[in-house]
């Protein structure tokens, strides 16, 4: 489960830091794709993997499931961090989110997103007020 937000910068050749307590659960490699809201989402493998399961299971024939799944895969790179834990961010995909120099890491549970940071304070401050509502739509009974 990933949490969190963290502050990482580009550098650079287009690497970052990764969170420090996350670099052994992806150490052995991730993929880097296109998220929704012009985040980049980020996978351990394994999460990857789970995710291909669920796709591949869901109907060829829908054409949402077709456009999701050909800018899902296009856009996704497998990327190994390096020794330090500096990962690669893509130019292709550091253009789509927006990314030049301060990031910002947030853990969304199953997956890191990588947002813009300007992108990312004002998504937040939009939500701010969306979120406090939506627990009773989003979560019944629970909270």
């Amino acid at each position: 489960m990933f949490l969190g937000t963290y502050s990482p910068r580009l550098d650079e050749k287009g690497r970052m830091f990764l969170p420090a307590k996350y670099r052994d659960e992806l150490s052995g490699g991730l993929v880097v794709t296109k998220g929704q809201e012009r985040c980049l989402y980020v996978f351990p493998l394994r999460e990857f993997e789970r995710v291909t399961e669920a796709l591949r299971a869901a109907p060829v024939t829908a054409k949402a499931v077709r456009d999701h799944s050909r800018v899902f895969f296009a856009s996704a790179s497998d990327e190994l961090p390096d020794k330090q834990g500096r990962v690669t961010v893509p130019a292709n995909l550091r253009a789509y989110a927006g990314l030049d120099r301060d990031c910002v890491v947030i853990g969304a549970n199953t997956r890191l997103e990588i947002w813009d940071a300007k992108a990312w304070a004002e998504y937040e401050a939009e939500q701010e007020q969306v979120f406090a509502g939506l627990a009773e739509e989003v979560l019944p009974g629970v909270l």
